[in-house]
């Protein structure tokens, strides 16, 4: 049932991406024939107006299918030229083809921006979850369960600055004073350079003294508009993270066996729906991020690649032939086939493990 569940929310971020295609082809005036969720053999049909809506079998993918956008037979399905895709300026199609990618970093941000309203800033406190065997915090005495209040006299609010202030310490002593059954607490230690792992996976070297978070976390309430804010840095950060993060899988830093596909991601969808409906949204927002990002690369069949056309054409003042078009298309949709290939292959294996 949770993973139903992730399926359905997966759904609707694809649904909601086509969506932004939809409106800003309609607001441009360009009639849309077909507004279709999912891949696949269709399973249920309506036709209102003009547009006929389609939701198919597999919930993954859809197409905002616009007059003359894929065929040259406007007049004979009972349109105009006017309403057909190609009689728009090329600025007007970037708008269309951005519109979709832009409606989920918008969702992203209306869901950030909503849970912050809704329960306050999570902050992660400094709360000492577990320490390392043989580091410097077990030698000097801390304790799973301590509060570490200040280091070196600077008071410490959340886990954040713990990491932040030990990695800046160069390796000098510190006085780590923490809060111990009400207790206040004192001790010296002095930080060794030992591995980490990152949250991409990758082991770093770093000055540390051997804590780790309980995870636990404090809610500080904000207004309206400082919610706003938030949501928009947070969006910001998950945009940060995702472009790092394909940037390493180019480069290698980061094993190609994480690439996930859409088992895996239903699969994490379910699992958060277990825990919560705050974590299943921050789930879906992070996800909303990726797809935004990921259908922006100027790979031809995503909308980047179209994107990069029209740009091409306002630059030259003339389309892409479209002989050059088509074998970018088939270039792009190969590369695309490879990748989901691979990813669902990762998630398969992933599975039996």
């Amino acid at each position: 049932m949770y993973v139903l569940i992730g399926i359905l929310l997966l759904g609707i971020l694809i649904a909601v991406h086509e969506f932004g295609h939809f409106i800003a082809a309609r607001i441009c005036g360009i009639e849309v024939m077909e507004f279709a969720i999912g891949m696949g053999p269709k399973i249920w049909k309506i036709k209102r107006g003009r547009t006929e809506y389609c939701l198919s079998l597999l919930p993954f993918g859809g197409y905002v299918a616009g007059v003359g956008e894929y065929s040259d037979e406007v007049e004979s399905l009972g349109f105009t030229q006017e309403d057909a895709v190609t009689s728009r300026p090329a600025w007007q199609r970037l708008i269309i083809a951005a519109a979709g990618p832009l409606m989920n970093l918008l969702i992203a941000w209306l869901i950030y921006w909503g849970l912050t309203v809704a329960n306050g800033m999570a902050v992660t406190q400094p709360h000492v979850g577990a320490v390392m065997q043989n580091s410097a915090a077990a030698a000097a005495g801390i304790q799973p369960g301590d509060m570490i209040t200040a280091i070196d006299g600077i008071p410490v609010t959340r886990w954040g600055q713990v990491p932040e202030t030990v990695g800046a310490s160069d390796g000098r002593e510190l006085v780590v004073e923490v809060e111990r059954e009400g207790e206040r607490r004192s001790f010296r230690m002095t930080p060794t350079r030992s591995e980490r792992t990152n949250i991409f996976g990758e082991t770093e070297i770093a000055w540390l003294i051997g804590v780790q978070a309980s995870g636990a976390v404090r809610y500080e309430e904000k207004s309206f508009f400082e919610s706003c804010v938030l949501g928009l840095k947070q969006t910001w950060n998950m945009i940060d993270i995702t472009l790092t993060s394909v940037k390493k899988m180019i480069t290698g830093s980061v094993a190609a066996e994480s690439v996930g596909g859409p088992i895996m991601i239903a699969q994490m969808l379910g699992e958060q729906a277990k825990v919560g409906i705050v974590p299943l949204l921050l789930l879906a927002a992070l996800i909303s991020v990726n797809l935004g990002l990921l259908n922006l690369f100027p790979i031809p069949v995503l909308d980047g690649g179209a994107i990069v056309f029209c740009l091409i054409e306002m630059i030259v003042r003339r389309p892409v032939p479209e002989k050059v078009q088509e074998w970018l298309m088939r270039i792009g949709a190969g590369l695309l086939i490879a990748l989901m290939v691979f990813a669902t292959f990762n998630d398969v294996m992933r599975w039996f493990k």
